[in-house]
Formats: structure tokens, C-alpha cells, sequence
């Protein structure tokens, strides 16, 4: 079974010959290579055209950055094959790792993604990310950050899978839709979970599969303007689209804590004004956000959706 890897790159030349290298030295289940630039202005497209690698490279040329959302969707169409590797360029994959990818999400027909173990660069032995959970606030977090590798050794079910490390089945895709265009970067992988689970499909970890993560290599920081203000519209814009009407009233005074809280958090890390920016825009402009329509079919898929949003809350209070 062939792979095809998916990666955005916006001046990542930097990062360009490990990521390319690690592929190369895990490339008997690769199908084809995506590379979607937007825009760079570095020499990644110099590199790419100017090596050879082990397997068939697809290079998409944007004229500027359209974002990751609209890159890697316009990789997931350009595709040949049903299962999608989306992947950041600022990684290096261990070898094996896209067979135990394609062997976990190929095992039973309700498993929408697999995350990779993704592993923090600089210090291997610790967990960057090894799934995102979201709870009744509205908060995304980063499952295993920090703590031991050996920690999450076993398959697990996760919320959602980040896209930076995710495989995931095209025929699904085409049916719930790919990643929200609207989103340009930032909560397009929840949102795409929250659409799975509505739709009966499954998440799960792959720890078998290893990815170490630079992190934060395109936008610079783990906080700053652009990821505050695009991370509280795309937040927004996440519980307008998913999230039906009976479900808003239920869950309001958790969703308006979240909000605030966060909001105070920004204050304090000097992020205020722009976190609020976020959230005007998300709302003012929420209209263009195509919503999740209702299925009764999934009424049931709702009720373990709301559970799945109660246990992350209990876990993230007992910290």
C-alpha cells in the first residue's frame, strides 16, 4: 500500500535536506511526495528541482502564502493514493515509522486518522505532541507535552490527530470535507476531528511511529500576534460550525469561561488586545464558515462528542 506525503513549505529551506533525507530512508511505502509552496522566497524551490530522491516528487508552486489549510488541501486533490501523510517540514521521520502509519489506519474501516509520536527535536526522549484533546471550554491541548516518551507506548484513541504528523483516509475525506480553507492555519486539524467524531469515525496514536518536531518554525514563536489572533478566530469559528444549537445552550457558561479565561491569560502575556481582535473578527465574520449540518443518523455520535468533551475537562481540572 502507497503513501502520499503531503507537506506545506514557506521558506523551510533550512529544514529541507533532513526532512527530504529522513523520507528518503523511509520511502518503500512511499507513493509520491507533495510539496505545496506558498510563495517561498528562500531557496527551497532551488533545492527541491536540484536533487534527486527515492521516490516521485509533486511540486505545487503558489505565488504567495495561502496558509497551511489551503496547501495541504491542494496537496490531499492532487493526491493518487487513499492514504495522506500530512507533515511539517521542520521534522525528521524514524524509519518504519509511515509503514506503522499505513498498517494502524488500514486495520479497521471506522479509523479516520493516525498520529505520529512526534518527539521534541532538541531533546528526543520528550513528547512534543501525540494528539490534541479539546474540552468544554473550548481548549486545545497537546497530549503527552513534556512528559517521557515510554509514557505512550501502547494505540490509543485521541480527539484529534495534528496535521503536522497525521495520516489519514482520503474516501473519508471526501466525505466530511478536507480542511476548512477559511482557517489559513491553526485549529484546522480540531475541526476536522470534531467532524470525524460527528460522522462516527475514530482517532487514534500510532506510537510505533516516530517524528521529531522542531516546532513553531514558520510562524517564529510559540506566542505572537499572527498565532494569537488567528487561534482565537479559528476558535470561534470552531464551535459556530460544529457545535449545534442544543449543544451551545448546554455547554455556554463552560464556552464563556474558556473564553475569558483565555482572554486574561492573554492579558498577561501582553496579548490582550490582539486575543480580542481574534475574537471579534471570528464572530463578525463567522457567516462565511460553512456550518456542520445536522444528521439524525449522528445523534448518537453527538452525545459521545459532548462525553468525550466532559472527560477532557475532569482530566484537565485534576492537573
Amino acid at each position: 500500500m502507497k503513501v502520499s506525503v503531503v507537506t506545506p513549505n514557506y521558506n523551510g529551506e533550512r529544514f529541507l535536506k533532513t526532512f527530504m533525507d529522513s523520507l528518503n530512508e523511509d520511502s518503500e511505502y512511499i507513493g509520491e511526495v507533495i510539496i505545496v509552496d506558498n510563495g517561498s522566497t528562500d531557496g527551497s524551490i532551488d533545492y527541491l528541482k536540484n536533487n534527486r530522491f527515492n521516490f516521485p516528487l509533486v511540486l505545487i508552486e503558489n505565488k504567495e502564502n495561502l496558509g497551511f489549510s489551503p496547501a495541504v488541501n491542494q496537496g490531499i486533490l492532487k493526491a493518487k493514493h487513499d492514504l495522506i501523510f500530512s507533515i511539517n517540514n521542520d521534522t525528521e521521520i524514524k524509519k518504519g515509522s509511515i509503514k506503522a502509519l499505513a498498517d494502524l489506519i488500514s486495520s479497521s474501516d471506522d479509523i479516520f486518522s493516525v498520529q505520529a509520536k512526534m518527539l521534541q527535536y532538541t531533546n528526543k526522549e520528550l513528547i512534543d505532541d501525540v494528539g490534541d484533546e479539546y474540552n468544554l471550554l473550548a481548549w486545545t491541548k497537546k497530549t503527552g507535552e513534556n512528559h517521557h516518551s515510554d509514557e505512550y507506548s501502547e494505540v490509543m484513541d485521541i480527539f484529534s490527530s495534528c496535521a503536522g504528523a497525521a495520516m489519514y483516509k482520503k474516501p473519508v475525506l471526501n466525505e466530511i470535507g478536507l480542511f476548512d480553507d477559511n482557517f489559513f492555519a491553526y485549529m484546522e486539524d480540531v475541526d476536522l476531528a470534531i467532524r470525524s467524531k460527528i460522522n462516527g469515525y475514530r482517532n487514534l496514536l500510532c506510537p510505533d511511529a516516530i517524528v521529531y518536531h522542531i516546532g513553531s518554525a514558520t510562524s517564529g514563536s510559540r506566542y505572537n500576534e499572527f498565532k494569537v489572533r488567528l487561534a482565537a478566530r479559528n476558535n470561534v469559528w470552531v464551535v459556530y460550525k460544529n457545535i449545534p444549537i442544543p449543544l451551545k445552550i448546554v455547554n455556554f457558561i463552560f464556552l464563556f469561561l474558556g473564553f475569558l479565561i483565555k482572554y486574561l491569560f492573554f492579558v498577561k502575556k501582553g496579548f490582550g488586545s490582539t486575543y480580542l481582535e481574534g475574537i471579534r473578527e471570528g464572530l463578525s465574520t463567522r457567516n462565511k464558515i460553512d456550518k456542520v449540518k445536522f444528521k439524525t443518523k449522528n445523534t448518537k455520535n453527538y452525545f459521545k462528542f459532548e462525553y468525550r468533551l466532559i472527560i477532557n475537562t475532569l482530566k484537565f481540572l485534576k492537573r
